[in-house]
Parts: C-alpha cells; sequence; structure tokens
C-alpha cells in the first residue's frame, strides 16, 4: 500500500468513526473538532477557526482529508520543548501553580477546571507537581491509539468498508491548474446535501470493487492523440465577410469549488447560418508564450428561453474543435437565444491555499506617497482585459457593475458611476485603464496603505498570493451571421443555473449511449463523447433513491472532474445528476474510457 493510499485510508478510518458514511458532511465545529481528534490530532480553537469561519456552513469528506494532510500530529518533542520553558530549575516536573499561571493567562486560556484535569491526567504521585515527561508521552500516545481503534473499527466492518470504498486523486500533468484541492463534483440538483461523493482509499492488491455487485461497464473505447481529424471545427467559406460580434467573460471558481461564469443573450434579427466558437482567452504579453490555463476546456450551449429560466430548450451546443477553440455551425432562426459557457471542472479546480508570504501591492514613494507596485498594476491591467467585455479598451458602467459584483457583491448606481468619472480619468464617460489603476490607488489610499481589501478583489478574480491567475480562466465567444448582424449581450453572473444544468443533462442524453445499471432498469447511465472529452449522467427513474458506485480503475490517461479513481454517489428518487466528465491527461498521447458503474446494496 502506498503512503498516499494509506493516509487516505487513516482519513476515511476517523471520518467514519464519527460518520455513518463518508458521504455524509460535517455540520458543525464540534463535528470537526471530533473527526479531527479520530484521525489522531488535538486541534487547538485557533485552528478550528482557520478552517471552520463564521461562513462555514458545512463541509465534505475531501475539506477533511486536505486539513488532515495539512495540520500535523503534535510531536513529543514539541510538547517537551514547550515545557521546559515553564521548568525553570529543570527537574522535569511543573507546579500546579506554575502551570496554572501560565495556561490561564497566555495563548490560547484554558479554564482552571481544564488545568485541574491535565494534572488529574498525569500528576501520577498526587504531590502537586506534574511530570510532564510523562505527560507528553501519554498525550501523543492517546492520540495514536485514537487513529488505531478508529482504523480497527474500519476493518472489523466489512459492510462499512464496502459501502464507502472510493480512491485517492488522480494525479494531473505537471504545470496544469488541477495540481491542489479536489473541488466539490459537478451536482447542480441540489435536493441530497449528502449526494456529493468523497474521496477514500483503496489497496491496490483488493479485488476490483465491482466484483459481487450489480454492475454496469460502459463500452471500453480508445481516444487518438489530439490532432486526429475526426470532430475537427472548420471555419465556413468567405467567414471574414459575415457579420461578427464578440464578447469576453471568465471562469470563476468559487471557495466551495463551484464554477461561476457571465451568461449572455443573443439575439438574431432573421434566419441566417451562424458560426460561433468559445475559446480560452491568453493574456501572455511573452511571445509564443501562452498563459497557463489555456488546456482549460470550454464550450457553449445554445438554449432558448424565458427570462424566468424555469424553462428552456436546448439547441445545439459546441461538438467540433479546433485546438483550444470550440465551435458550432448551424442555421439560428430570428429570435433572442442564451448563450451558456461551460467547463467540466478536469482542469479548473482549487489549488492549496497559499503558502509563503502575499506579494507586495502598494508602496510608498520618497515624498511618502502610496503607489502600486509594478506587479499589481500588472495584473489590474489584466483583470482590466477580462472585464472590458466588448475589448473596447474602456469600462462602461454596467461592465464595472459585473465586476463589482464578483469582488464585492455590490452594484455601483448612476450616481456613484457620476462620481468616478470626476475623480478618474474617463473618456466616452466610460473607465479607462489608467482610470481603473486610480481608482484602486485611491482605495488603497483610503486604508492608509492597507491591502487588505485589495486582496478581497484579487482573490475574487482568482489570483494567488503570488499574482498568479490560478482560479479563473478568462475566454472569449465570438459569433459570426451570414445574414444579419448578431447582438451579444452579457445577462447574469451565475453558477450551476437551472437552464445550465438542464443544458447539459439534455446534451448527454440526447446525444449519449444509454445502458441500464444491472439489476435496475430504472437506473440509467448515459455516456457522450468527443474529441475533447468524455460526460456521462445518471437517471434515476425509480421512486427511491440509489447509490451508484463508479470506478475508473480501468480508465488509461484520464483525469476526472470528480479527481477520483473511484466513488459513491446518491441519486434522488426521479433525478438526473451529472455522474463525471472525463478528459485526458495528456493529450498528445491516447487515452482510454472503460467505466464501471456499480448499485450498492
Amino acid at each position: 500500500m502506498s503512503e498516499e493510499e494509506t493516509f487516505y485510508r487513516s482519513c476515511r478510518a476517523a471520518y467514519l468513526s464519527v460518520f455513518r458514511s463518508s458521504l455524509v458532511n460535517i455540520a458543525s465545529r464540534e463535528q470537526l473538532c471530533l473527526a479531527l481528534q479520530q484521525a489522531g490530532l488535538d486541534p487547538s480553537q485557533r485552528t478550528l477557526n482557520k478552517y471552520w469561519t463564521p461562513r462555514t456552513t458545512q463541509m465534505n469528506f475531501d475539506d477533511f482529508c486536505e486539513i488532515v494532510r495539512k495540520e500535523k500530529p503534535t510531536a513529543q518533542s514539541e510538547l517537551l520543548k514547550c515545557f521546559k520553558k515553564i521548568d525553570v530549575n529543570g527537574d522535569g516536573f511543573i507546579t500546579h501553580s506554575e502551570l496554572h499561571k501560565v495556561l490561564t493567562s497566555k495563548g490560547e486560556k484554558m479554564s482552571p477546571e481544564e488545568v485541574n484535569d491535565i494534572f488529574a491526567l498525569a500528576d501520577c504521585n498526587r504531590d502537586g507537581k506534574l511530570d510532564y515527561n510523562e505527560f507528553c508521552r501519554l498525550f501523543v500516545s492517546t492520540a495514536e491509539r485514537c487513529r488505531r481503534a478508529a482504523l480497527e473499527k474500519l476493518e472489523a466492518d466489512t459492510k462499512l468498508k464496502r459501502q464507502n470504498f472510493g480512491s485517492e486523486s488522480e494525479r494531473a500533468p505537471k504545470g496544469s491548474l488541477s495540481h491542489g484541492i479536489t473541488p466539490p463534483p459537478e451536482t447542480p440538483q441540489r435536493s441530497d446535501p449528502e449526494s456529493a461523493p468523497r474521496k477514500e482509499s483503496r489497496s491496490s492488491s483488493r479485488p476490483s470493487s465491482a466484483r459481487g455487485r450489480r454492475s454496469s461497464v460502459s463500452s471500453p473505447f480508445t481516444m487518438g492523440a489530439s490532432g486526429s481529424k475526426s470532430g475537427k471545427l472548420v471555419e465556413p467559406k468567405s467567414l471574414q465577410d459575415w457579420h461578427h460580434s464578440s464578447t469576453k467573460g471568465c471562469f470563476y471558481l468559487e471557495e466551495d469549488g463551484e464554477i461561476v461564469s457571465l451568461q449572455y443573450r443573443l439575439h438574431i434579427p432573421r434566419t441566417s447560418t451562424v458560426f460561433l466558437t468559445i475559446r480560452p482567452l491568453n493574456l501572455s504579453q511573452a511571445e509564443g508564450k501562452s498563459s497557463p490555463w489555456m488546456a482549460v476546456d470550454t464550450a457553449l450551449f445554445i438554449v432558448t428561453g424565458n427570462e424566468r429560466k424555469d424553462d428552456s430548450n436546448l439547441v445545439s451546443f459546441t461538438e467540433l474543435r479546433d485546438r483550444e477553440k470550440f465551435g458550432w455551425t448551424g442555421e439560428l432562426g430570428a429570435g433572442d437565444y442564451y448563450l451558456l459557457p461551460f467547463t467540466t471542472g478536469c482542469r479548473l479546480k482549487k489549488g492549496r491555499k497559499p503558502v509563503g508570504k502575499q506579494a507586495q501591492l502598494v508602496y510608498r514613494t520618497d515624498s511618502g506617497e502610496l503607489a502600486l507596485t509594478k506587479e499589481f498594476r500588472a495584473a489590474l491591467s489584466d483583470i482590466f482585459e477580462v472585464i472590458d467585455l466588448d475589448g473596447n479598451g474602456l469600462l462602461s458602467l454596467e461592465e464595472y457593475n459585473f465586476f463589482e459584483q464578483r469582488t464585492s457583491g455590490e452594484k455601483c448606481d448612476e450616481e456613484a458611476w457620476a462620481v468616478c468619472r470626476e475623480n478618474f480619468d474617463t473618456k466616452k464617460n466610460q473607465l479607462t485603464r489608467q482610470g481603473f489603476m486610480e481608482l484602486n490607488l485611491m482605495e488603497a489610499n483610503d486604508r492608509e496603505g492597507d491591502p487588505t481589501d485589495l486582496w478581497v478583489t484579487l482573490e475574487s478574480m482568482g489570483y494567488s498570493w503570488a499574482l498568479e491567475l490560478v482560479e479563473a480562466c478568462p475566454f472569449v465567444v465570438d459569433v459570426y451571421a451570414e445574414e444579419c448582424q448578431p447582438a451579444l449581450a452579457a445577462i447574469s453572473l451565475d453558477s450551476a443555473s437551472k437552464m445550465t444544468s438542464s443544458a447539459m443533462y439534455r446534451s448527454v442524453i440526447t446525444k449519449g449511449e444509454a445502458r441500464t445499471v444491472k439489476g435496475s432498469e430504472n437506473v440509467v447511465v448515459y455516456t457522450y463523447r468527443n474529441e475533447a472529452r468524455v460526460s456521462s449522467v445518471i437517471a434515476n427513474k425509480s421512486s427511491h433513491k440509489v447509490t451508484i458506485h463508479v470506478n475508473n480503475e480501468q480508465n488509461k490517461n484520464c483525469v476526472s472532474s470528480r479527481a477520483m479513481i473511484a466513488f459513491a454517489i446518491e441519486v434522488p428518487p426521479r433525478t438526473k445528476m451529472v455522474c463525471q466528465h472525463i478528459m485526458p491527461i495528456n493529450e498528445r498521447q491516447e487515452w482510454t474510457y472503460s467505466c464501471v458503474e456499480s448499485i450498492l446494496p
């Protein structure tokens, strides 16, 4: 068993000592503390506060694993070092009064009762002195006993092992964005809070998880390396003579791993052949060098519907590909359509929390005035490029408000916008790039150089402490119409909307292969594939919920949007759910998809 497998096995054992299933979410600080204790940790209040903030409502098994990975158990040598600072005469003992004074007045203050409990445990001779060498030994051994007891409980319960079986994250290719925390799976139908899979371990020596179950094996297929001419996107002839509209946007990662992006309305004045594409936006200024997010997959769903978005119809979506560009060509009748950007999340995932200090954003000049650093100005320039949706080099009030909605959740009204125009550089009543810089400098001055609010903006836009764009993917949408001028307008900043979810389900169900899971004619797996990805949807047509175990171990050169080789997913009755999306890790090599779905008892 590898080190990584051992780690996840221990995490799963600790989690299942507190919860009936690794599909259950942690719902309180107390539950988090208890689960961490079962993992051999003794979290302080400061540690708990770091992960369970006032905004936290729940955590999943993936979150728990990440905390355990970061918060190493307290070593006996570290404890001894702390006690020796209190032991002035160096005799190996500390009096009750000495310890009481320190523990009730410094750091995370203990109550007198808690101090008495420590003495009751370690004052073996009842002489009012604490043998801290013995206490440290007991402390460390107790934590280890908790961890071992959790493992023994898991090993003794065969059913528990089977029902909560899973595997660790697949490793993404070096240099990709999917190198950190695995985001929660994409489950737009949120009727069941326990429906998300959790990351768990599997020994390679264990027999296949599908054995002895009612399982359904997908028809295996192998895709060639990218560059294959199948499904190639070809531009229509004389495209340069067609009418053209373009807009920009960005996929943003939320704290919980959800992906957010702008949605758009497309107006076609009269029936016309239309060619539309979406592609990542390269912001790199270096010749021949691409931005790291250029490998992120993108797609557009073309949908008709009403303003309330509770009833929609999928017209089509971008299936064909030319390198990083995905497109569609077809005829659209006169009217309004919604364009819904989408990415699978296979290559755009939460990264690890930043390590090291934050980059400097502002500094004081020789005259004592605040100024923006060169690196911060470069980041702001890129942000301006992304939020300048129409690409005219200016920010309109509408464009600026999408930025404000993303970074602060608020909007700027006409009166406030008039103040901006009076104080910052503008052109045609719109904010210039220089004016955008001045606005951020004013914010720094308002805080007397404190960069806290500036970092809120940067992190909301997907930037790391190193001022690298790591949790976002800017993109460009182009629409060409042969017979008329198409009109594009951003309408909302949304994540997992009903319309997008419905479009995803319908695209897979309409164009994918359908097969039932063995043992239940009412559970159907739909699998859609194109040159770039495989997407599967599970439809539970029965009147009761089912738990599906999904095994990807036969896949080769693949990464899943679930970031797991094996996982379980609970599907509520009469519900459709995205099972997973699969993409190649290395597009220059062949990749094989061969998935096994099983119904758990």
